[in-house]
């Protein structure tokens, strides 16, 4: 289904990012994402960018593996003060 314009609206377009006009986000991007959004200071410009061109599997796959890496250091470091300090 087209309207009198070249570009399918259709719900055959919906799954097609060139139909559609979206690219998708590069890893850069979603990184700055994640990261800002874990910090609380995502900007809603790049927050609606990151819903009408990224996919949620994406950036759910992000989140886990910044929770794990954050997890991780935060442990790393509670380690190593209390081995500075005699414990």
């Amino acid at each position: 289904m087209t309207d009198s314009g070249d570009k399918p609206t259709g719900p055959e377009s919906q799954g097609d990012p060139e139909a559609t006009g979206k690219k998708g986000l590069n890893p850069l991007q979603v990184i700055s994402s994640v990261l800002a959004a874990s910090l609380g200071v995502q900007s809603s410009k790049n927050r609606e960018r990151d819903f009408k061109q990224g996919r949620a599997g994406v950036f759910i796959a992000a989140g886990i593996i910044f929770t794990l890496l954050f997890i991780g250091t935060v442990f790393t470091v509670v380690q190593l003060v209390l081995k500075g300090a005699g414990h």
